[in-house]
């Protein structure tokens, strides 16, 4: 058993007995008595709550109605705390007459038979009676079932609150230990030096675009270094900074470097780490058009679709199984693992013969 469900079950089973002492204390404090039947009852009242509450559990599990919370998920949760507390009443109801858990009437045919008792209940069904006890106990049962979810939330809240916070401390943890790594990685020296070197052989060719690539080149590095000051940012910021990225690239390739855009308007808006698209992007230059003759195509794709955005860094090249484990690629998943907890993909593949797709899958949070 997992320790969160031996947990679970720790404090369900103290807590109702709790509320059974709770019930049977104050009914000794009023009637200075307890009957057995009164007694017979609240072990009945107990063992439904016990089951019912953790089949409660496992459907808000299943209809992922756990924090946090939408308010369709408050709707639908409240619609099956209404349902569960009509059926702890309804099933009350059974077990009371099945084992005549109440005062009996006078001309009443008392027997041991079970069998026999079930016939008799359907017999001598009093449906008004029966009806009245249903209607009084959903008025006094519903608010113990409110109770019950509202110390639930309250848990998960809590959790959820503290695993946020583990994370966050995580992912900056994370970045500070790797900023200078980052920096290095992400804007590789090699692509310092060789655009230094490309805006030298402008500035006597073409001073405007030397000017113009030192702007770019500038974009960049500020970029880089308040990377670790921000978790995320808008992909229309980050597009900027590979455009001047890609820019400053193309003064070194010139005709063989070919760059498409296929970006959805509203997908500017999108929210992912700052400089991700960066690393994808110069991953793509690197094991492209760096390691192979002839032309490269660099396409960025930029969608929604299933609430999930959707960004494409797709190369012309060939996929190496090493490819996948460089240091910015692994930076990558973990900073996704840490903002997203699991919800976000990335993934590097082989989508044609000669063509590389990086992809990464973005949870749309409303």
């Amino acid at each position: 058993m997992k320790k969160s469900s031996r947990l679970f079950w720790i404090l369900q089973v103290a807590g109702w007995f709790s509320y059974a002492l709770t019930i049977v204390f104050f009914a000794y404090l009023l009637e200075k008595q307890v009957s057995t039947i009164f007694l017979k009852r609240i072990i009945v009242s107990v063992f439904l709550g016990i089951l019912l509450t953790a089949s409660l559990r496992q459907s808000i599990i299943q209809f992922q109605l756990k924090p946090p919370f939408s308010s369709r998920k408050w709707g639908r949760l409240f619609v099956l705390v209404i349902s569960f507390s009509f059926v702890y009443s309804f099933l009350s109801d059974i077990f009371i007459e099945i084992f005549r858990l109440y005062e009996p009437r006078p001309d009443a045919k008392t027997t041991n038979n079970f069998i026999f008792s079930l016939t008799e209940i359907v017999k001598n069904w009093d449906g008004s009676r029966v009806g009245k006890r249903l209607l009084f106990g959903l008025i006094f049962d519903t608010p113990i079932f409110f109770v019950w979810i509202s110390i639930y939330i309250l848990w998960h809240y809590i959790e959820f609150t503290n695993l946020e916070a583990i994370n966050k401390v995580k992912l900056e943890t994370l970045i500070k230990e790797l900023e200078l790594k980052t920096i290095k990685s992400q804007i590789n020296p090699h692509f310092i030096f060789n655009a230094l070197n490309s805006i030298r052989a402008l500035v006597d060719e073409d001073p405007k675009r030397a000017r113009q690539a030192i702007t770019e080149l500038s974009n960049i590095l500020r970029s880089s270094i308040q990377a670790d000051k921000v978790e995320i940012t808008s992909l229309e910021k980050e597009l900027a900074i590979v455009k001047d990225y890609l820019a400053l690239e193309y003064i070194r390739f010139a005709d063989r470097l070919k760059i498409a855009y296929e970006i959805e308007a509203q997908s500017l808006q999108f929210q992912l780490p700052p400089m991700m698209l960066q690393t994808l992007v110069e991953n793509a230059i690197k094991h492209g058009l760096s390691k192979q003759p002839g032309d490269c195509i660099i396409k960025i794709v930029a969608k929604t679709e299933n609430q999930k955005q959707i960004i494409k860094v797709i190369n012309t090249g060939v996929l190496q199984f090493s490819e996948t484990d460089g240091f910015g690629l692994q930076s990558t998943k973990e900073r996704l693992n840490l903002l997203y907890g699991g919800e976000a993909l990335f993934e590097i593949y082989q989508c044609e013969p000669n063509q590389v797709t990086a992809k990464l899958e973005i949870p749309i949070h409303k």
